[in-house]
């Protein structure tokens, strides 16, 4: 027996009710559950039952065993002072309150079924699992049920990605564009450069970003000067040359103090998302959206996302992809892919956090957005689809891989609607 499994038998009343009794022998009705408390605290809220005769309501609390009450310091809390049961597996000690009067435990280990506990380690203990605990059974659930939970665990992964956010907002005080710039910048960095990118950023201040946004020139060049790539002497690129004596420019008229932070890397990148690329394609699109942070908040479909990224580096990265190496002549665009992956974690994890900050509930709208989007092919969502469980846009792509990180990998099946929706079939 696991605590996870005698909330999940609590909560869901998965036992048998005929004369119910505590371990004194009082006879119990249970009249509500109550609710299930995932914080401090009680482990049920507002719970009603029926000791006796005399209906009691108040608080629960779960254990596998009674004697855990002492060993979690429950008797030095007050806010365990009004349980009014303490549901247990096993009663192997006597559980007072601060007044000496005895808290009633009911015992559950004799009206569990077999047939659940075999059913629960059948889901949880799957040994022969390719990919999660519930693979032969995931597809027969109801469409139904999938999608009211996968609209859960959407919220839940963008309220993980609002944390960044929120810390930016932070440090910004309440500064809106700039935690754009730097969500941005992380964002174009990727896996490799995300954090080099936005200690760069965090680097700079607001009013220098604002005053060099709409020069792409002055852009790159702060990028790359920041970046370290302006120093070489032996490259003679006009372009080169230029961006050198403009950041300079720049470090004079700003005052900008010298930046010792982490450097973008070049080593086991794709050229198309070297750090030279990826800094002049963020460049451009400042260039041609001044007012980029309310055109992205007010932006409601895919399409127009689509235009509003419609960039690529500038012309000397048409033959290079480093400085002073030229290339096979090709535009260094933006790719669908790439603005599909910016919408995903920047721009929707931002608007979810700018919606919260004015008070507003406008999550229906970012679904829809996402279910614009196509949904995201790595081997997660390839997981999922091995064992009859497709994803048809971003939307249900993001809630899958939230399921299977924050669920499925660390056996919270209980707390998962699919795995307790099989339980609860079998049991």
């Amino acid at each position: 027996m696991r605590e996870d499994l005698l909330h999940y038998v609590w909560k869901n009343q998965k036992f048998l009710k005929i004369d119910l009794q505590t371990s004194s022998k009082e006879v119990v009705e249970v009249i509500d559950p109550g609710q299930h408390n995932k914080s401090s605290g009680p482990d049920f809220f507002n719970a009603r039952v029926r000791i006796e005769g005399q209906e009691w309501a108040g608080n629960l609390e779960v254990h596998l065993k009674s004697s855990d009450w002492y060993a979690h310091g429950h008797e030095k809390d007050s806010n365990y002072d009004n349980v009014i049961l303490h549901v247990v597996w096993e009663d192997d000690v006597a559980i007072f309150r601060k007044d000496g009067t005895v808290i009633p435990t009911l015992s559950l280990k004799n009206y569990v079924s077999a047939t659940l506990l075999t059913s629960y380690i059948g889901l949880v203990h799957n040994k022969k699992r390719k990919f999660i605990n519930c693979e032969r059974d995931a597809s027969m659930v109801d469409d139904m049920i999938w999608h009211h939970w996968q609209e859960r665990l959407f919220v839940e992964r963008l309220e993980q990605k609002s944390v960044l956010v929120e810390s930016l907002l932070l440090k910004t005080k309440n500064d809106w564009e700039m935690v754009l710039f730097k969500i941005f910048m992380k964002s174009f960095g990727l896996n490799k450069n995300g954090e080099a990118f936005l200690a760069m950023a965090e680097h700079l201040d607001g009013k220098v970003i604002r005053k060099v946004s709409k020069n792409v020139l002055q852009m790159e060049s702060l990028f790359f000067g920041l970046a370290g790539f302006l120093g070489e002497e032996n490259i003679l690129d006009d372009y080169y040359l230029q961006l050198g004596r403009e950041f300079e420019f720049l470090q004079n008229k700003f005052q900008l103090k010298e930046y010792l932070g982490e450097k973008p890397i070049f080593f086991g990148l794709r050229p198309p998302n070297f750090p030279t690329i990826r800094l002049s394609q963020l460049a451009s699109i400042y260039g041609k959206s001044p007012n980029l942070f309310g055109r992205l908040m007010d932006t409601k479909k895919s399409d127009d996302f689509f235009e509003l990224f419609d960039v690529g580096a500038t012309s000397y990265w048409d033959t290079h992809y480093t400085f002073g190496k030229t290339s096979k002549k090709r535009k260094k665009t933006l790719t669908k892919d790439f603005i599909h992956l910016i919408l995903i974690n920047a721009v929707i994890p931002l608007r979810f956090s700018y919606d919260r900050y004015l008070g507003r509930n406008q999550v229906d709208q970012l679904m829809d957005l996402m279910n614009q989007l196509q949904a995201e092919r790595n081997n997660i969502i390839k997981g999922f689809g091995t064992i009859g469980v497709s994803s048809t846009s971003a939307f249900e792509s993001q809630s899958k891989i939230q399921l299977y990180n924050g669920y499925c990998t660390k056996n919270r099946c209980l707390e998962c609607h699919i795995g307790a929706n099989l339980l609860g079939r079998k049991s």
